[in-house]
């Protein structure tokens, strides 16, 4: 039986290395039956959390109205969430960090959220595989604190050029992650 899965990209560059990682695994997930949600922060209106701890009072879960509240309720009815990003400045992207920081909202607003299976897909210009500890350990604590299980991560170092993801297997190991889930 396929399972509930949102995929929340984090890049602004719709023809780049995460997008392509993305698309391969959605593809490969959606093959095995499951269906899958993308959210693309880049691309919508999420801002930072105001740590308000008004959370769920107005009925959503951002009190400052904005495109996180079309994807809370999609998180909340998902079985699994991929967040897909290349690495900016060693760390994660502005335009994913306001959805990860609002996931604060399902923490302070007392929603069950335990048990959901977890992935990250992310590659980095540099060949050094620790450059993507700054997305790659933010991901796992933030699954941790919400009892999410890690089931798998993509990490692909050295691309940066538009295709040069084409070069390596980032694609094909994108589309296996679907395995795990």
């Amino acid at each position: 039986m396929g399972k509930k899965i949102v995929v929340i990209t984090g890049s602004p560059r719709k023809n780049g290395n995460s997008f392509a990682m993305t698309d391969a695994f959605i593809a490969a997930a959606e093959k095995k039956g499951h269906t899958v949600t993308r959210f693309d922060a880049a691309l919508r209106n999420v801002g930072g959390c105001h740590a308000c701890e008004t959370c769920y009072k107005s009925g959503k879960a951002c009190s400052f109205d904005d495109d996180f509240n079309e994807l809370a309720p999609l998180i909340l009815e998902a079985d699994a969430v991929v967040f897909t990003m290349p690495v900016y400045w060693y760390s994660i992207p502005a335009q994913i960090k306001g959805v990860i920081d609002k996931l604060f909202s399902l923490v302070v607003g007392g929603k069950d959220i335990a048990g959901k299976e977890c992935a990250l897909i992310t590659c980095c210009e540099e060949e050094d595989m620790s450059v993507m500890d700054g997305v790659r350990v933010p991901i796992e604590r933030s699954a941790a604190l919400m009892k999410w299980k890690m089931v798998g991560e993509v990490l692909i170092p050295g691309v940066l050029n538009v295709g040069a993801i084409d070069k390596t297997d980032g694609c094909k190991q994108a589309a296996a992650l679907a395995d795990k889930i």
